[in-house]
């Protein structure tokens, strides 16, 4: 077993390895299921343990055991979270754990609103963002895989129950359009509010908590229906049970809960809160235009349904996973020209016309941990630090021997460590090093390394699980000119050299890659 292990992480060391980043989907995609399963059933288990707390306690005490916010948002988390303690236990290559952090993300989404296509756009649009055949198909099982096992071990057959749906009139396009900036103006509004309440991010947590449960509380007063996950106020307005001022007032206050609830770091989501809050809009929309042109509005679920994808792929800059989400959530592709161009507009109000990106970029904008998305990072980020590792690499000792000297002029490494006592010192050129030792006399039958008068390279060292993104990042923390790459022996417990990796190593694969 130990064998097929160790064989299947080097399998994992190339990221073009399709078979072996398959079986990881699958693995990451029924994990992420089951974790966010458990999820969702402790949710309802302390439900119960709320209402109880709700008629002991009361005010603003019980409000912040309902506040304002998503249940997917820790529910990525968990299937993120799971699956990257699983490769970590299973020693995988640094540069899989992101694939398989990303098929725990698909499996998140996937599972809880049974929607795997949308699962799988949401992770290639929002985590890994690039679009390869290595990413979509592993990615792809564990939606697949996430959703079946929702599906089979759920007690829920989906979220909501919607009728048929249909554009009446492409004459309702311009009204459609104006949803869609309706809905995107509701988000800018949103992640605006969000970053003023994270400039309090210095305030002990308790207090600021203690503050959002209070500010919910409050607005709660006026809108019952904002408490919570939210998805039975999300059934009423979807069956037309919402008058208009209601559907005014849930939006506004659902929308300032949640912004302040993300604001001062609360570990909630925003998708859910979003779909209620688009649904809302398109509520009101909706009943507006059914009532001044009954003879061409369509069914007002039909903008609830549209409001739900536009708020959804504005806040989170993801316009083809909401996309899918609409279609897959109403089993239907007649509505996809009010969807996409709705979502279209959402999005560009956000972040063309105000200048907002996604929620979770201004996040991580605000905590400093931006990753990059450029294409040559893509590239670091997913390569693992042996496909770009010179082995041509040997320790030395300080105080070298003459019978030292035939076995190095036979080897020719390319590198050469240099080590006393166990302490590996710094590093130099293998040749250099020859074409001196070649030059001295060696009149002690020894030769001290130190004493050369060659280049020597600082060093830091890594396992061999990182990825080159990560051993560059070393190099620049520790101020080393060079890593050197080693692994752990099971059986002794020593570090192994396996090779080493210098900036210009890195800079010559980079090239070649984006060639």
């Amino acid at each position: 077993m130990r064998h097929l292990l160790h064989n299947y992480r080097r399998l994992l060391i190339n990221y073009e390895s399709v078979l072996a980043y398959s079986m990881l989907g699958v693995a990451g995609g029924v994990a992420s299921g089951l974790v966010v399963l458990a999820f969702e059933l402790a949710i309802r288990k302390l439900s119960r343990a709320r209402n109880a707390v709700l008629q002991l306690v009361g005010g603003a005490f019980s409000l912040g055991t309902g506040q304002s916010g998503g249940r997917e948002g820790p529910g990525v988390h968990l299937g993120g979270a799971i699956n990257s303690l699983l490769g970590q236990w299973l020693g995988l290559p640094n540069n899989s754990l992101r694939m398989l952090i990303a098929c725990g993300t698909a499996g998140g989404i996937a599972a809880p609103f049974h929607t795997p296509l949308a699962g799988v756009l949401f992770t290639m649009e929002v985590i890994i963002a690039e679009y390869t055949v290595a990413g979509f198909i592993p990615v792809m099982l564990a939606a697949v895989s996430a959703s079946a096992v929702s599906r089979t071990l759920s007690i829920d057959d989906g979220l909501f129950s919607l009728p048929t749906l249909e554009l009446s009139s492409l004459l309702e396009l311009p009204y459609i359009i104006f949803l869609g900036l309706c809905c995107g103006i509701a988000v800018a509004a949103l992640i605006r509010i969000s970053k003023f309440a994270a400039r309090f991010s210095d305030t002990p947590v308790a207090i600021r908590f203690a503050l959002a449960g209070s500010f919910t509380g409050i607005l709660a007063l006026l809108a019952p229906q904002i408490l919570g996950v939210g998805n039975e106020t999300l059934n009423l307005a979807l069956h037309g049970e919402l008058a208009l001022f209601a559907l005014l007032l849930i939006a506004l206050c659902k929308l300032l809960a949640t912004a302040v609830s993300c604001g001062v770091g609360m570990p909630v989501g925003v998708i859910g809160p979003n779909l209620l809050i688009g649904a809302c809009i398109g509520g009101m929309l909706g009943t507006v235009g059914t009532a001044l042109r009954p003879d061409l509005a369509s069914d007002p679920t039909l903008y609830i349904v549209i409001g739900m994808g536009a708020a959804m792929g504005a806040v989170l800059n993801a316009p083809l996973a909401a996309i899918l989400v609409v279609i897959e959530m109403t089993q239907t592709l007649n509505i996809s020209i009010a969807a996409m161009l709705t979502i279209v507009t959402a999005t560009l109000t956000n972040t063309g016309l105000f200048g907002e990106r996604s929620a979770h970029e201004t996040v991580l904008r605000q905590l400093q941990r931006l990753v990059p998305r450029d294409p040559l990072n893509q590239l670091l980020h997913r390569s693992s630090v042996t496909s770009t590792m010179d082995t041509r690499v040997v320790r030395v000792p300080v105080i070298l021997a003459k019978a030292d000297l035939e076995p190095l002029l036979e080897f020719k490494p390319a590198w050469c460590l240099v080590e006393r006592g166990g302490d590996d010192l710094y590093l130099v050129n293998g040749s250099e090093l020859l074409e001196w030792l070649k030059q001295l006399a060696f009149d002690d039958e020894t030769a001290d390394v130190s004493g050369a008068g060659i280049r020597r390279w600082a060093i830091a060292s890594v396992p061999m699980q990182v990825t080159s993104r990560q051993a560059t990042d070393t190099m620049r923390t520790d101020i080393a000119e060079a890593v050197c790459v080693y692994e752990r022996s099971p059986n002794t417990g020593k570090q192994i050299l396996h090779g080493v990796l210098t900036s210009e190593s890195i800079e010559k694969y980079s090239l070649a890659g984006m060639l």
